[in-house]
């Protein structure tokens, strides 16, 4: 089902269930009950609920999409070192350098077409990306430099091949959700909470009273959708693409 279709669904069953709420209590209430006698302190208590409510959100969206845009620069990072790497050995022998450079490709074609997709369906990287690592590093470190030139070379490439461990290992602990279950939980709680505080004012069904909690209700909605959304960063909504791999190996198949 489509993330849009999601959106929708949840935003009308939450105004669904605010409009008959507000019509069975409607209809059970007493004749002679007067909204206006609400107390001020339950007023006030739904002031500052809603307040806090919308900070905790604020906050919660924030959170998860500074995840995402962190995710997207492991992967950046990632892509950087492996095409320093590419670029770097040119200085080597042609059969060092050609072994290196396959090795390289060889990465970021599984990287892009397996991995990527194996990110998205099981949250985990494949034991090929890391094994192909493993041989970019064995090409890199176990190379005795003849020159001079080489010997300048080395270390940089040996620096690049940590660096490229370590955006691989970013990205890995990248992979799953940003937001913990017991967060979830405070904020669906808080939802609840924030919601019902509109039935204790005493709600009526005049169509203003019910248009704005309708609208209330698809806001509160509207937001946890967006953080549900963003909360894993490679499998669903504005997800963190393997473009930088792309860009910067145009010759591997997308």
């Amino acid at each position: 089902m489509p993330d849009w279709l999601v959106l929708v669904l949840a935003m009308l069953a939450a105004v669904a269930v605010v409009v008959i709420i507000t019509l069975v209590r409607d209809k059970r209430a007493a004749e002679d009950e007067d909204p206006s006698e609400t107390p001020d302190v339950i007023e006030y208590m739904t002031m500052w609920i809603g307040v806090i409510y919308a900070i905790v959100l604020g906050l919660a969206v924030a959170g998860v999409w500074e995840a995402r845009s962190a995710a997207q620069d492991h992967v950046q990072a990632e892509a950087q070192a492996l095409h320093e790497i590419y670029e770097r050995v040119r200085v080597y022998p042609p059969d060092t350098r050609d072994r290196i450079r396959a090795d390289v490709d060889a990465y970021a074609a599984q990287v892009v077409d397996k991995e990527w997709k194996e990110m998205a369906d099981h949250g985990r990287l494949s034991r090929r990306g890391a094994d192909l690592l493993a041989q970019i590093r064995q090409d890199v470190t176990d190379y005795e430099p003849k020159t001079d030139f080489q010997a300048q070379a080395y270390q940089p490439l040996v620096d690049q091949v940590a660096a490229l461990d370590q955006a691989r290992s970013a990205r890995a602990d990248s992979t799953g959700a940003t937001m913990p279950n017991v967060v979830w939980i405070g904020l669906l709680a808080g939802a609840a909470i924030t919601i019902g505080m509109v039935f204790a004012l005493q709600i009526r069904r005049s169509r203003r009273e019910l248009i704005l909690a309708g609208l209330f209700s698809a806001t509160i909605t509207f937001m946890l959708f967006l953080i549900w959304d963003f909360d894993e960063p490679y499998s669903r909504g504005i997800t963190a693409t393997a473009q930088p791999f792309l860009n910067l190996f145009p010759h591997i198949k997308g």
